[in-house]
């Protein structure tokens, strides 16, 4: 058994794998454009998200507000008479959800005269309440009396004796 120790087809083939040149494996990794590419798809996608996410977290203080506007709204209500002020209902120290004091405004017992000068006013000039006024001074910490005011527009605010929370753009 003298033969060779390869067969003629396996002996071309590896003759063949010998003289063919070597490629060098190439690693894989990430092009410049492909990561442009994705840091321009993050750009996107983040621009989109910023202002809905600050949006929700503003519905989310104003929810918040009307929920303390109502509680300590029902606390003076519950009372024989009004306190002067809100350390008679034990929510002086409250604040609204953008850290200022809630305002609260006692009206003088009155027989058909009109509220104190200091009174919020709707559109129409006429006071919204005819008691107290109880609000929060919103998002930019500043308020005027007309609600039509720019300043007043995302106030919070009772109205009509307790009959709306809400916004003053949307009384």
């Amino acid at each position: 058994m003298g033969g060779a120790p390869f067969s003629p087809f396996l002996r071309d083939t590896l003759l063949l794998s010998l003289s063919l040149p070597k490629r060098r494996v190439r690693e894989r990794a990430f092009t410049l454009i492909e990561l442009l590419a994705v840091v321009a798809i993050i750009g996107v996608l983040a621009s989109i998200m910023v202002p809905k996410y600050s949006e929700v977290v503003e519905r989310a203080k104003v929810a918040k507000a009307i929920g303390d506007l109502k509680a300590i709204s029902t606390d003076l209500l519950s009372l024989d008479s009004l306190p002067p002020s809100l350390a008679g209902v034990n929510r002086h120290m409250m604040v609204d959800p953008w850290g200022n004091a809630y305002q609260y405004l006692r009206f003088p017992p009155s027989k058909g005269k009109a509220p104190p000068a200091g009174a919020r006013k709707d559109r129409f000039l006429v006071p919204i309440n005819s008691a107290f006024d109880l609000y929060s001074m919103g998002k930019d910490g500043a308020t005027a009396l007309p609600l039509t005011a720019a300043r007043s527009r995302d106030d919070v605010v009772v109205a009509n004796d307790g009959g709306f929370i809400g916004l003053a753009r949307n009384f």
